[in-house]
């Protein structure tokens, strides 16, 4: 029986299920496979990062891998809230109108959607502003970044991540079921204020990749300086390297990840523009391997493993060197510094 649009509640009232959307890129082999990937490797990377804090003595080096710790917790968050509603609605097919008449549950998927996705992006920005003081400016940054300060400010890029995530509570945008029906996102249109939510949350994104892509530049920059100059501080100058290692590689998977979302999304809402549910989902999948890709990022990317593998270059490269020469002086019929001629009596 159809209802009528006057009792069909918001968040139905454009895509109204059951869907018949056989698209491949809708098969419930992504979620039952990738999800439980995601919160295996960021389980992993955050005992990595615990076991790092405990040997750290540095201040720099603690307030970041606070800060990476806050990212692990919000990308194991954001695949275990939306990985079980999406992953039960494959399994069930479980009837959304039957299950939530008033739009709470939709409305709280399209809330955690919005939340875990600007979480890791803002996080981002803001570790690449502290790299940025604690590379340029080491000892301004010193006097006032602890670790008590770099966990109240991971609680206010939640809190702000947070709030724009309850804005179409309060009219400001709206959630509303996506096909294939297995999850909630905000409304792309050209409406007033379905644009004005989509604009922020699109321009929040880019800008906050924006910020990090200019402040890691500069600060790779600054670190190539300093690394080239005198030979002082060797093992601080290890953890910087290994913290900007982590930190473009973030910035490198955040953009490939989320900039095809966030631009489809402000190009759909000011050119008016109908969106297409396979490239729709498409992105999102493209954004969901951003959660998958970050923890190996903290699992490989240590000044441990660095070290290695530096450590490995020096003592391989005499050898090599040496290997070389002795097969010069092999091929010329010397043998080494006993086979040079001496004078004889």
């Amino acid at each position: 029986m159809n209802l009528s649009n006057e009792t069909t509640p918001q968040c139905f009232s454009i895509n109204n299920p059951p869907f018949n959307f056989p698209h491949t890129i809708a098969s419930i082999y992504f979620s039952t496979v990738f999800s439980p990937l995601g919160l295996t490797f960021n389980l992993i990377a955050f005992v990595v990062l615990l076991k790092s804090f405990q040997r750290t003595h540095s201040r720099s080096r603690s307030s970041f891998l606070v800060f990476l710790c806050g990212l692990v917790v919000t990308d194991f968050m954001g695949l275990l809230v939306t990985g079980i509603i999406v992953i039960t609605f494959h399994f069930t097919q479980f009837n959304w109108r039957r299950l939530d008449p008033h739009c709470h549950f939709c409305n709280y998927m399209g809330m955690s959607m919005v939340f875990y996705g600007l979480c890791p992006l803002l996080l981002g920005a803001t570790m690449a502003v502290e790299r940025f003081v604690g590379i340029n400016r080491p000892f301004a940054r010193s006097t006032s970044m602890t670790k008590s300060r770099a966990v109240c400010i991971v609680l206010m890029v939640w809190a702000v991540a947070g709030c724009i995530s309850l804005l179409p509570l309060v009219g400001v945008g709206s959630y509303h079921m996506q096909i294939p029906g297995s999850w909630c996102f905000f409304n792309i249109s050209s409406k007033a204020s379905d644009m004005v939510f989509c604009l922020l949350f699109s321009l929040v994104g880019l800008l906050s990749i924006a910020v990090s892509f200019l402040l890691n530049t500069v600060s790779v920059v600054t670190l190539v300086k300093v690394c080239c100059g005198q030979d002082g501080m060797q093992r601080r100058r290890d953890y910087e390297v290994e913290m900007m290692v982590q930190l473009i590689w973030i910035m490198m998977i955040a953009t490939i990840c989320w900039c095809p979302l966030l631009i489809y999304s402000l190009k759909c809402a000011v050119y008016a523009k109908p969106v297409e549910p396979d490239f729709m989902l498409l992105s999102l999948r493209m954004a969901t391997f951003n959660q998958l890709c970050d923890p190996w990022v903290y699992i490989l990317c240590q000044e441990s493993r660095l070290r290695r593998v530096k450590t490995a270059n020096v003592y391989t490269a005499p050898y090599l060197y040496s290997q070389h020469i002795a097969l010069c002086c092999g091929s010329s019929g010397l043998s080494g510094p006993s086979s040079i001629a001496r004078p004889s009596k």
